[in-house]
């Protein structure tokens, strides 16, 4: 399992947060800093919601020059194969960001679906427990808020492990801090996930009471 990479440095970088860069993601980032070696002007992205899809297609438009066309599963065959035809002619790169593999895209257009085919496609993986867990933290800490350092591990533990589920999460344990003025302990995590419907109640959960 790779470290983590903080921060993903490329050029262009603006407000985005750092890029956290793990095993879930280290093959699509790589693919796109190494753009000058696609045997295509075309690739295409995908990942689920939250995962920095979107982030990465900033910085490789600051870094290549290229075009971008993010959510492309929901656009318009016509856009897409007139930009693909366009890059192909001009040489200047164009990502495509999708929440799956282009395979799995509803496209009626017969030879836009044979281009996707053949396009490089790189994916990003929900988050392995590394990551996970630094974005638990970066989450947290970023707000201020206050937590014990047996939270992460315990919060990993219980719920999904998703992007979309740890920045719901996290978010809720945010304002439950705030709201408060308290430190977020286990005990209060459990309490303020479960009146979310975020956590089963645990039978053997080895922290009853803390």
């Amino acid at each position: 399992m790779s470290q983590i990479s903080l921060p993903f440095e490329w050029p262009g970088q603006g407000t985005d947060d750092d890029f956290l860069v793990s095993d879930a993601n280290h093959v699509a980032v790589r693919h796109l800093e190494n753009w000058r070696e696609w045997p295509l002007a075309i690739s295409v992205l995908s990942g689920p919601a939250r995962s920095g899809r979107s982030m990465l297609g900033r910085r490789f438009a600051a870094m290549s020059g290229g075009m971008v066309i993010d959510d492309a599963q929901g656009q318009e065959d016509r856009l897409l194969f007139n930009a693909w035809n366009d890059a192909q002619t001009s040489g200047k790169p164009l990502l495509l960001i999708g929440d799956s593999a282009p395979t799995l895209w509803d496209v009626a257009l017969p030879d836009l679906r044979s281009r996707l085919a053949a396009a490089p496609h790189v994916a990003i993986e929900q988050p392995d427990e590394p990551l996970a867990r630094a974005l638990i933290e970066r989450a947290l800490g970023g707000a201020g808020s206050r937590y014990g350092q047996d939270l992460p591990d315990w919060l990993l533990r219980r719920i999904e492990r998703s992007y979309a589920a740890i920045a719901e999460v996290t978010r809720l344990l945010n304002e439950a801090a705030l709201s408060s003025g308290r430190k977020i302990s286990v005990a209060m995590a459990k309490e303020s996930l479960q009146a979310a419907g975020f956590l089963p109640i645990v039978a053997d959960d080895p922290h009853p009471s803390s």
